[in-house]
């Protein structure tokens, strides 16, 4: 039987609404099951909805369920910093005081506060290293409408999604893509290109994920923490940088990196838009 649960729909990677990525959080998702969630989550037609849960790991402050229109991921970097946001606007309390655990399918993810801002460490790669297969090589440069000599890199920086990452000259170039969707069905394809020196934001990313229901996804912190941990590692990137991603879906997205030990923490501002309940 259905029952008024409460509700939030965020902006993530923006402190100005609607110029982010929006996700839709059911703050009470005890109880749906993976059908009424999916179903949910086609029906908001957002790149992620998520729902909130008691932990099962005595670790975690709340545990985590992700969905796009197309299915469930094991994580996903947005709804991370959007879900956390939403879970402690609505009362949650961290067992330890500016620090958070997520619970997920791909594990524990640690957050922290940064000022206004919240930030999760990037988790390690499942799978990383250039992508060798040449009919890859050659299907990401089909899907992205270029000569595979215009890709610098491809790589795996999978962190659970899945992702790929083909990197172009600079940033110019990524803002001028116009992908062949059908072309790139079975890819999770993450595009990167670097501004020039001096610039505010370090990187232009993009990122396509056509079978899940998601073209083009306006801000993507799964790829940006893989991406990060593929560019700091290979010395193609500073300890600290901001990514800029959005642009071609008119969005303004700030994806804020800094390497800090062991950890490489993604963060970003969330701007709450709606506060209410859903009837599920």
């Amino acid at each position: 039987m259905s029952q008024l649960r409460r509700f939030a729909q965020v902006d993530v990677f923006t402190a100005e609404p609607l110029r982010g990525n929006a996700l839709a959080v059911v703050i009470d998702g005890e109880g749906l099951d993976e059908a009424q969630m999916a179903a949910f989550a086609r029906w908001t037609n957002l790149s992620e909805t998520t729902f909130l849960l008691p932990p099962t790991d005595p670790a975690a402050d709340y545990r985590l369920r992700i969905f796009t229109p197309g299915g469930e991921l094991p994580f996903a970097g947005h709804p991370t910093l959007g879900s956390a946001h939403a879970w402690l606007a609505s009362g949650g309390d961290p067992r330890k005081p500016g620090e958070l655990v997520q619970q997920c399918a791909i594990g524990l993810v640690r957050l922290k506060r940064e000022g206004t801002r919240l930030a999760f460490a990037a988790p390690p790669l499942r799978r990383s290293g250039p992508v060798e297969e040449p009919a890859l090589r050659a299907q990401v440069a089909r899907s992205l409408r270029l000569d595979e000599a215009e890709l610098l890199d491809v790589v795996w920086v999978d962190n659970g999604p899945g992702w790929m990452a083909a990197r172009l000259k600079d940033a110019a170039a990524v803002l001028a893509l116009r992908p062949d969707f059908v072309a790139m069905q079975g890819l999770k394809l993450g595009v990167v290109g670097a501004y020039p020196a001096g610039a505010a934001e370090a990187f232009e990313v993009r990122a396509f994920v056509p079978g899940l229901g998601v073209p083009e996804d306006p801000v993507t912190g799964s790829l940006n923490a893989g991406l990060a941990l593929w560019l700091q590692g290979a010395g193609l990137a500073p300890e600290r940088y901001i990514a800029a991603q959005g642009a071609a879906l008119g969005r303004a997205g700030k994806v804020h990196v800094a390497r800090e030990g062991e950890h490489t923490w993604i963060g970003g501002d969330v701007t709450p838009l709606i506060h209410g309940q859903v009837r599920l």
